[in-house]
Protein backbone atom coordinates (compact mmCIF):
# COMPACT_ATOMS: atom_id res chain seq x y z
CA UNK A 1 0.00 0.00 0.00
CA UNK A 2 2.97 2.33 -0.50
CA UNK A 3 2.31 5.57 -2.33
CA UNK A 4 4.61 8.41 -3.33
CA UNK A 5 1.78 10.94 -3.32
CA UNK A 6 0.42 12.96 -0.43
CA UNK A 7 -3.27 13.80 -0.64
CA UNK A 8 -5.22 16.28 1.43
CA UNK A 9 -8.92 15.53 1.68
CA UNK A 10 -11.27 18.08 3.20
CA UNK A 11 -14.58 16.94 4.65
CA UNK A 12 -16.90 19.87 5.26
CA UNK A 13 -19.07 19.65 8.37
CA UNK A 14 -21.87 21.88 9.64
CA UNK A 15 -24.63 21.88 12.28
CA UNK A 16 -27.54 19.52 11.56
CA UNK A 17 -25.59 17.56 8.98
CA UNK A 18 -26.10 13.81 8.52
CA UNK A 19 -23.03 12.41 10.25
CA UNK A 20 -22.87 9.14 8.30
CA UNK A 21 -22.41 11.17 5.10
CA UNK A 22 -19.01 12.13 6.52
CA UNK A 23 -18.07 9.41 9.00
CA UNK A 24 -18.47 6.66 6.37
CA UNK A 25 -16.11 8.37 3.89
CA UNK A 26 -13.82 9.44 6.74
CA UNK A 27 -13.29 5.80 7.72
CA UNK A 28 -12.27 4.97 4.17
CA UNK A 29 -10.14 8.04 3.52
CA UNK A 30 -8.31 7.75 6.84
CA UNK A 31 -7.29 4.22 5.79
CA UNK A 32 -5.56 5.46 2.64
CA UNK A 33 -1.76 5.73 2.67
CA UNK A 34 -0.07 9.13 2.84
CA UNK A 35 -3.38 10.94 3.11
CA UNK A 36 -4.36 13.78 5.41
CA UNK A 37 -8.07 14.10 6.22
CA UNK A 38 -9.36 17.44 7.50
CA UNK A 39 -12.73 18.21 9.09
CA UNK A 40 -13.64 21.71 7.96
CA UNK A 41 -15.95 24.31 9.46
CA UNK A 42 -16.10 28.06 10.09
CA UNK A 43 -14.81 27.70 13.64
CA UNK A 44 -13.25 25.02 15.83
CA UNK A 45 -16.35 24.83 18.00
CA UNK A 46 -18.01 21.37 18.23
CA UNK A 47 -20.52 20.64 15.48
CA UNK A 48 -23.66 18.69 16.40
CA UNK A 49 -25.15 16.48 13.70
CA UNK A 50 -28.87 15.92 13.20
CA UNK A 51 -28.68 12.71 15.22
CA UNK A 52 -26.93 14.38 18.14
CA UNK A 53 -23.42 13.07 17.44
CA UNK A 54 -20.85 15.81 18.13
CA UNK A 55 -17.90 16.18 15.78
CA UNK A 56 -14.84 18.37 16.35
CA UNK A 57 -13.55 20.35 13.36
CA UNK A 58 -9.80 20.21 12.80
CA UNK A 59 -9.40 23.17 10.43
CA UNK A 60 -11.33 26.38 9.83
CA UNK A 61 -12.31 27.61 6.37
CA UNK A 62 -9.95 30.60 6.53
CA UNK A 63 -6.93 28.39 7.24
CA UNK A 64 -7.77 25.50 4.92
CA UNK A 65 -4.91 24.52 2.59
CA UNK A 66 -5.40 23.70 -1.05
CA UNK A 67 -7.33 20.44 -1.18
CA UNK A 68 -7.02 17.47 -3.48
CA UNK A 69 -10.54 16.35 -2.61
CA UNK A 70 -13.35 18.59 -1.37
CA UNK A 71 -16.34 16.70 0.06
CA UNK A 72 -19.70 18.08 1.22
CA UNK A 73 -22.22 16.01 3.21
CA UNK A 74 -25.97 16.28 3.22
CA UNK A 75 -28.17 17.01 6.16
CA UNK A 76 -31.62 17.97 7.33
CA UNK A 77 -32.53 21.65 7.72
CA UNK A 78 -28.84 22.38 8.19
CA UNK A 79 -28.27 21.53 4.53
CA UNK A 80 -31.02 23.95 3.52
CA UNK A 81 -29.30 26.65 5.57
CA UNK A 82 -25.93 25.88 3.95
CA UNK A 83 -27.48 26.25 0.48
CA UNK A 84 -28.04 29.90 1.41
CA UNK A 85 -24.92 30.51 3.52
CA UNK A 86 -22.65 33.00 1.74
CA UNK A 87 -19.52 31.97 3.65
CA UNK A 88 -20.04 28.29 2.91
CA UNK A 89 -20.75 28.88 -0.78
CA UNK A 90 -17.74 31.18 -1.17
CA UNK A 91 -15.47 28.62 0.50
CA UNK A 92 -16.66 25.85 -1.82
CA UNK A 93 -16.25 28.03 -4.89
CA UNK A 94 -12.71 28.98 -3.88
CA UNK A 95 -11.58 25.41 -3.18
CA UNK A 96 -13.26 24.09 -6.34
CA UNK A 97 -10.95 26.25 -8.45
CA UNK A 98 -7.94 24.09 -7.57
CA UNK A 99 -9.26 20.82 -6.09
CA UNK A 100 -8.53 17.66 -8.01
CA UNK A 101 -12.02 16.37 -7.21
CA UNK A 102 -15.12 18.27 -6.05
CA UNK A 103 -17.49 15.85 -4.39
CA UNK A 104 -20.61 15.38 -2.27
CA UNK A 105 -22.73 12.73 -0.60
CA UNK A 106 -26.53 12.71 -0.35
CA UNK A 107 -28.05 16.22 -0.28
CA UNK A 108 -24.56 17.65 -0.18
CA UNK A 109 -25.07 17.71 -3.95
CA UNK A 110 -27.70 20.40 -3.43
CA UNK A 111 -25.16 22.55 -1.60
CA UNK A 112 -22.60 22.11 -4.39
CA UNK A 113 -25.30 22.93 -6.93
CA UNK A 114 -26.33 26.05 -5.00
CA UNK A 115 -22.69 27.16 -5.24
CA UNK A 116 -22.92 26.72 -9.02
CA UNK A 117 -20.48 23.82 -8.98
CA UNK A 118 -22.69 21.15 -10.57
CA UNK A 119 -24.28 23.17 -13.36
CA UNK A 120 -24.00 21.11 -16.54
CA UNK A 121 -22.73 18.06 -14.65
CA UNK A 122 -24.29 14.68 -14.02
CA UNK A 123 -24.76 13.95 -10.31
CA UNK A 124 -26.39 11.74 -7.70
CA UNK A 125 -28.41 12.74 -4.66
CA UNK A 126 -30.79 11.26 -2.10
CA UNK A 127 -33.78 9.94 -4.04
CA UNK A 128 -36.30 12.29 -2.41
CA UNK A 129 -34.40 15.39 -3.57
CA UNK A 130 -33.37 14.54 -7.13
CA UNK A 131 -35.91 16.86 -8.75
CA UNK A 132 -34.38 19.80 -6.93
CA UNK A 133 -31.03 19.22 -8.61
CA UNK A 134 -32.77 19.52 -11.95
CA UNK A 135 -33.91 23.03 -10.99
CA UNK A 136 -30.23 24.00 -10.75
CA UNK A 137 -29.31 22.68 -14.21
CA UNK A 138 -27.87 19.40 -13.00
CA UNK A 139 -28.32 16.15 -14.94
CA UNK A 140 -29.66 13.84 -12.26
CA UNK A 141 -28.73 10.17 -11.99
CA UNK A 142 -30.13 7.45 -9.73
CA UNK A 143 -26.77 5.65 -9.73
CA UNK A 144 -25.23 5.04 -6.32
CA UNK A 145 -22.00 6.79 -7.32
CA UNK A 146 -21.62 9.18 -10.25
CA UNK A 147 -18.31 10.33 -11.74
CA UNK A 148 -18.52 13.19 -14.25
CA UNK A 149 -15.13 14.65 -15.03
CA UNK A 150 -13.80 15.86 -11.67
CA UNK A 151 -17.20 15.89 -9.98
CA UNK A 152 -17.98 12.79 -7.91
CA UNK A 153 -21.26 12.40 -6.07
CA UNK A 154 -22.93 9.68 -4.01
CA UNK A 155 -26.59 8.92 -3.44
CA UNK A 156 -28.30 8.92 -0.09
CA UNK A 157 -26.35 8.53 3.19
CA UNK A 158 -25.01 4.95 3.03
CA UNK A 159 -23.73 5.49 -0.51
CA UNK A 160 -20.92 7.46 1.11
CA UNK A 161 -18.87 4.30 1.63
CA UNK A 162 -19.21 3.23 -2.02
CA UNK A 163 -18.40 6.81 -3.00
CA UNK A 164 -15.27 6.91 -0.84
CA UNK A 165 -13.99 3.55 -2.09
CA UNK A 166 -14.42 4.83 -5.65
CA UNK A 167 -12.27 7.85 -4.82
CA UNK A 168 -9.73 5.68 -2.99
CA UNK A 169 -9.27 3.62 -6.16
CA UNK A 170 -8.85 6.76 -8.26
CA UNK A 171 -6.23 8.23 -5.93
CA UNK A 172 -4.39 5.22 -4.54
CA UNK A 173 -5.18 2.45 -6.97
CA UNK A 174 -7.68 -0.39 -7.13
CA UNK A 175 -5.62 -2.70 -4.94
CA UNK A 176 -5.64 -0.18 -2.09
CA UNK A 177 -9.40 0.35 -2.43
CA UNK A 178 -9.97 -3.41 -2.39
CA UNK A 179 -7.71 -3.75 0.66
CA UNK A 180 -9.76 -1.13 2.52
CA UNK A 181 -13.06 -2.70 1.45
CA UNK A 182 -11.97 -6.05 2.87
CA UNK A 183 -10.40 -4.53 5.97
CA UNK A 184 -13.72 -2.83 6.75
CA UNK A 185 -15.60 -6.00 5.84
CA UNK A 186 -17.79 -3.90 3.61
CA UNK A 187 -20.13 -6.64 2.50
CA UNK A 188 -23.65 -5.19 2.83
CA UNK A 189 -26.68 -7.45 2.89
CA UNK A 190 -29.73 -5.34 3.81
CA UNK A 191 -32.14 -7.34 5.97
CA UNK A 192 -35.22 -6.06 4.12
CA UNK A 193 -33.93 -4.99 0.71
CA UNK A 194 -36.07 -1.84 0.53
CA UNK A 195 -33.30 0.75 0.49
CA UNK A 196 -34.34 2.41 -2.76
CA UNK A 197 -37.75 3.70 -3.91
CA UNK A 198 -37.64 1.23 -6.78
CA UNK A 199 -37.48 -1.64 -4.28
CA UNK A 200 -39.59 -0.26 -1.46
CA UNK A 201 -43.03 -0.04 -3.08
CA UNK A 202 -45.31 2.99 -3.27
CA UNK A 203 -46.80 2.69 0.23
CA UNK A 204 -43.46 2.79 2.03
CA UNK A 205 -42.12 5.49 -0.30
CA UNK A 206 -45.13 7.68 0.44
CA UNK A 207 -44.72 7.15 4.18
CA UNK A 208 -41.15 8.43 4.01
CA UNK A 209 -42.16 11.37 1.83
CA UNK A 210 -44.91 12.30 4.27
CA UNK A 211 -42.45 12.45 7.16
CA UNK A 212 -39.91 14.39 5.09
CA UNK A 213 -42.45 16.81 3.59
CA UNK A 214 -41.44 19.93 5.59
CA UNK A 215 -37.77 19.37 4.77
CA UNK A 216 -38.46 18.67 1.09
CA UNK A 217 -40.53 21.84 0.81
CA UNK A 218 -37.88 23.97 2.53
CA UNK A 219 -35.16 22.47 0.35
CA UNK A 220 -37.23 23.03 -2.76
CA UNK A 221 -37.63 26.71 -1.91
CA UNK A 222 -33.87 27.05 -1.40
CA UNK A 223 -33.23 25.23 -4.69
CA UNK A 224 -35.56 27.57 -6.56
CA UNK A 225 -33.83 30.59 -5.04
CA UNK A 226 -30.42 29.20 -5.96
CA UNK A 227 -31.57 28.46 -9.50
CA UNK A 228 -32.76 32.03 -9.83
CA UNK A 229 -29.46 33.47 -8.59
CA UNK A 230 -27.50 31.14 -10.87
CA UNK A 231 -29.72 32.12 -13.81
CA UNK A 232 -30.59 28.47 -14.45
Amino acid sequence: MESQLQYTIGLVIYPDMTQLDITGPHQVFSSMPNTQVLLLWKTLEPVVSNGGLTILPTTIFDECPQLDVLCVPGGVFGAVEMMQDAQMLAFLQKQAQTAKYVTAVCTGSLILAAAGLLKGYRAACHWAFREQLILMSVEVSNDRVVVDRNRITGGGVTAGIDFALTIAAMLSGEYTAKFIELMLEYNPLPPFGVGSPEKAGSRLVQAVLNVAKPLIEASNTASQQAASSLDC
